[in-house]
């Protein structure tokens, strides 16, 4: 979120956090997972991704100068101007190719690969492309809480447990329809209602949110 003063963009510490975290568990996502990197002994990594995602965030989200950054961060002008005007896909095809990557750049993530990897993730995670892991959560606890109040909706609770797991962006109704085939929403079958949805659906929050529009629709609500 961006907040005026005067004539600056000021920093919403709260929500530059969450950016931030949504981008840096993107960027491992996009780096193959926790286990991918621990079984190459690049952990290591995580403190240079970290930082890169501050760089972007800052930049994208807050309009903020490389000086800014460097001063925010720690870094130095030079190493946020190296962040900022790294190639998305250079860092891509050069992580595609660990096993050729020399023991030295095992050990240490050029600060240029861990820009052009925030950039991407960056970019993914505006366009509702969070990591799975974020997601799942997401969704277990959308899940749990309709459980816990005794939602008078118990058909989002069901329709939960069966798409436990799915990949979000969900962008069509293929998938969804094999999900839900076997239940019944308020009456409807389920691949009946995957089919009348709008696509793409980027959260579990949102796929009830056009199942209970799809239900309204067909009862003349």
């Amino acid at each position: 979120m961006i907040v005026l003063n005067g004539n600056e963009i000021a920093i919403d510490e709260k929500g530059m956090e969450r950016i931030v975290e949504r981008v840096f568990f993107k960027s491992i996502d996009l780096l193959g997972g926790i286990k991918k990197l621990a079984k190459y002994r690049t952990l290591t990594w995580l403190p240079s991704l970290s930082r890169a995602a501050f760089a972007i965030v800052l930049r994208e989200e807050y309009l903020k100068t490389e000086d800014e950054i460097a001063a925010y961060i720690g870094l130095t002008k030079v190493t946020v101007r190296n962040i900022l005007r790294a190639d998305s896909n250079a860092a891509i095809y050069k992580i595609s190719h660990m096993d050729e990557l020399e023991e030295s750049e095992k050990r240490e993530l050029k600060i240029h690969i861990a820009g052009g990897i925030a950039k991407l993730a960056y970019k993914l995670v505006k366009d509702g492309q969070d990591a799975q892991t974020i997601l799942d959560f997401c969704h277990q606890m959308t899940s749990e809480s309709i459980k816990a109040i005794d939602c008078e909706s118990p058909w989002a609770y069901l329709v939960l447990k069966h798409t436990k797991g799915i990949g979000y962006p969900i962008m069509n109704a293929e998938i969804l329809s094999n999900r839900l085939k076997d239940i019944k929403i308020k009456g409807i079958n389920g691949e009946e209602v995957a089919k009348g949805l709008f696509y793409p659906i980027k959260t579990p929050a949102k796929l009830l949110h056009e199942i209970k529009e799809y239900l309204d629709m067909k009862n003349g609500v």
